[in-house]
């Protein structure tokens, strides 16, 4: 699970990726080296969410990479993939038992040690730590810091994801502080083109064969 749990997570954005743009813009993401992908809609459609997801499993399976649903447990095991959950967005325990001792599941731990530690023995397969920097998507979650990535480096034998205004710019510092994997929704998929998209995707994944 550790070799699943490594490199560029990409995070799609229901506003981001409109009018067509979902499919082809993840595939660019897949295609450039990102090995697992979340699935994040809080739309109250869900139709379409699971036809959606269904397609976006297909091309996760298609590139190798490990699809993950955010805050969705009866999707996640519809689908049998697996799944985040937020702080307020359910039990991990709960959801550990419906989908089994081999699925995915990540949980959010803003920046709150004791919390991750909850996590843990919860039952998570990887710890997520965020925002690190200013954020688009989610402006207004507690400040991390890398000083953070390194205390829970050290704590934590878990994957540790960092989340949070990150870039090509601003990444290699987290993957130095000991993030396992960067989830990034604006700063991949909030580009002009698919071809962007690749580029950017490509650049993630180099920052973490160059420094590992």
């Amino acid at each position: 699970m550790s070799e699943q749990l490594h490199g560029l997570y990409a995070i799609t954005d229901s506003h981001l990726l409109t009018q067509g743009r979902l499919l082809p813009w993840v595939d660019a993401a897949l295609a450039g080296g990102a090995r697992i992908l979340q699935y994040r809609d809080k739309s109250d459609d869900p139709a379409r969410r699971l036809d959606e997801a269904r397609q976006l499993k297909g091309l996760c399976e298609y590139y190798g990479a490990t699809l993950i649903i955010n805050d969705d447990l009866p999707l996640a095991a519809e689908l049998g993939v697996g799944l985040h959950l937020g702080r307020d967005d359910g039990c991990l325990r709960e959801a550990r038992a419906q989908l089994g001792n081999n699925a995915i599941i990540g949980a959010t731990c803003h920046a709150d040690l004791m919390f991750a530690e909850q996590a843990q023995a919860a039952g998570a397969s990887y710890i997520a730590f965020g925002r690190f920097f200013q954020s688009v998507t989610k402006p207004g979650t507690p400040q991390a810091t890398p000083v953070l990535l390194e205390q829970a480096r050290q704590r934590f034998s878990l994957p540790i994801v960092a989340i949070g205004g990150i870039t090509l710019h601003n990444a290699p510092q987290l993957i130095g502080a000991g993030a396992n994997m960067l989830a990034v929704v604006n700063g991949l998929f909030g580009a002009p083109s698919a071809v962007e998209v690749e580029r950017r995707a490509r650049g993630f994944t180099e920052l973490f064969q160059s420094t590992f």
